[in-house]
């Protein structure tokens, strides 16, 4: 199934955040037109959970931040069509009454109107990044507080409680994720991919939609992509190590499904890259040049041996710069 990631519906907003009204719809109405079913975030983690199997041509919708034109432009395009969807929110925006973003009211309403709001973190901060002399556990119960004052001022305000949680800036760690088992949250990133049983709990990919992924005819590949089936991956932890710019990814698939010699990894800004088979069933890939500070991704992809669908995976990663400080944002 795939979970869709948008952030502004609107003509008057950044372009590599946004989709128009007139795409949105069109993309609406796509959905409709050709059998798609979508259902609430809250069942997508449900059905997951229990490792239900989920329709073909299932789809849930998500949309981060919170602003203003989601309530403007998209809720009425939603209602129309009958599709549920999902609102992350951050806290510190809505009651800062940062400009374009909904208030307390407007949520409100949406809520009472069947929206789900989850999680953003209580400032949409950079949540794996330390302060000054931080020690790793000070970071962590930092983070814990955080996430559960955001969950409690969304019970209070809106009386809704999904712990479900969208990382901010898709970012998140391996000690991040761990916390949020131990909370008994749900993770979803912005890497890109179907989810589904081989999918980690704490890492869910969403297909983000905006500026040059806004085209109906490249959406249209992503709707109907199918799960990758991995069984394990290493590195686990998407946040690189001092000086390792060039992660080596070690993934091993249940091959029933994929021929090797289709299954081709993209680079970010870097292009194709062949998979090196270290095994029947186990390949590694390797950037060919330092990834930049910042955030990258790697993307594996293979056609259905069944039906000529792609599988499509994709590896998030974060690194600061070569001095141990991060880019300013």
């Amino acid at each position: 199934m795939v979970i869709l990631q948008y952030h502004h519906v609107s003509e008057d907003t950044p372009r590599v955040t946004s989709v128009t009204p007139l795409e949105f719809r069109q993309q609406m109405a796509y959905l409709s037109d050709n059998g798609f079913t979508v259902i609430p975030l809250s069942e997508v983690v449900d059905g997951l959970k229990a490792d239900k199997a989920f329709a073909d041509k299932t789809v849930a919708i998500t949309f981060d931040d919170g602003y203003q034109n989601i309530a403007d432009n998209a809720h009425p395009i939603l209602k129309e069509y009958g599709f549920p969807y999902t609102i992350f929110i951050a806290v510190e925006p809505i009651e800062q009454q940062y400009r374009d973003v909904m208030n307390w009211m407007t949520l409100k309403q949406l809520a009472a109107d069947g929206v789900e709001l989850a999680n953003h973190s209580w400032g949409h901060e950079h949540l794996i990044r330390r302060l000054d002399g931080e020690t790793e556990s000070d970071w962590l119960t930092r983070i814990e507080t955080n996430l559960l004052a955001t969950e409690a001022q969304i019970v209070a305000k809106t009386g809704q409680s999904l712990k479900m949680l969208a990382y901010p800036y898709g970012e998140y760690n391996a000690a991040i994720e761990a916390l949020l088992s131990k909370l008994g949250f749900v993770g979803f990133g912005q890497q890109s991919g179907a989810a589904g049983h081989y999918s980690s709990l704490t890492a869910l990919p969403r297909f983000p939609v905006a500026g040059a992924y806004a085209d109906l005819s490249s959406l249209k590949v992503k709707l109907y992509s199918l799960n990758m089936p991995v069984l394990a991956l290493s590195p686990a932890n998407t946040e690189l190590a001092l000086g390792d710019w060039r992660p080596e990814m070690k993934v091993k698939l249940d091959m029933s499904d994929i021929y090797p010699h289709q299954l081709m990894c993209f680079i970010q800004g870097q292009g194709a890259a062949k998979p090196l088979w270290v095994s029947e069933d186990e390949f590694v890939v390797r950037a060919g040049l330092d990834l930049p500070p910042g955030r990258s991704r790697y993307n594996c992809t293979a056609p259905s041996k069944q039906s000529g669908r792609y599988y499509w995976f994709s590896q998030a990663w974060v690194r600061p710069k070569n001095d141990g400080t991060w880019v300013k944002e």
